[in-house]
């Protein structure tokens, strides 16, 4: 498919969806998307993406109203929005991940901002997150490590838009 991104303004926010297994997260997502006022999302790899039941399920209509795009490659996604201008953020825990308001609080929005988002046992690959920006992650106070992948995209996505506001 033939991506179809416009010019991205200052409080544009998008989400890249690298390979996300079930189709419930996916609609879910749509559904943050919706209510957080993301621009678009750019679904890759062997993420399911509409019209599909599935997907319809937990998005409950959110699929009509967000834009979004499908890239066989989320690494041919991530270059083409950092060539657009995009500050690309990884979500993901590793090693040089910091947590994402401190990432915020120290190096605030100035411009358009796109966030990845990755399989729900592998995370975003290697070769993705090497191609963002900065890597962050949302700090997990309990016994598990990481959150539901929808609900991590959820957090992160009502996060950018605290820190970058539509009026």
């Amino acid at each position: 498919m033939i991506p179809r991104m416009g010019t991205p303004d200052a409080l544009s926010i998008v989400a890249v969806l690298e390979n996300i297994r079930s189709m419930g997260n996916v609609g879910s997502m749509f559904r943050s998307a919706d209510g957080a006022g993301l621009d678009r999302l750019l679904i890759s790899g062997f993420t399911a993406h509409p019209p599909r039941t599935g997907i319809s399920k937990t998005a409950l209509g959110a699929e009509c109203h967000v834009a979004w795009e499908y890239w066989s490659r989320a690494s041919d996604a991530v270059a083409a929005l950092g060539q657009q201008g995009y500050r690309v953020i990884g979500l993901e825990q590793d090693d040089g991940s910091v947590e994402l308001e401190s990432l915020l609080r120290t190096r605030p929005i100035d411009g358009p901002v796109a966030f990845v988002v990755g399989h729900e046992v592998d995370g975003v690959s290697a070769d993705v997150l090497a191609a963002c920006d900065e890597v962050a992650h949302l700090p997990m106070l309990g016994q598990k490590d990481s959150l539901n992948v929808a609900v991590a995209f959820g957090l992160a996505a009502y996060t950018l838009r605290r820190h970058n506001p539509r009026p």
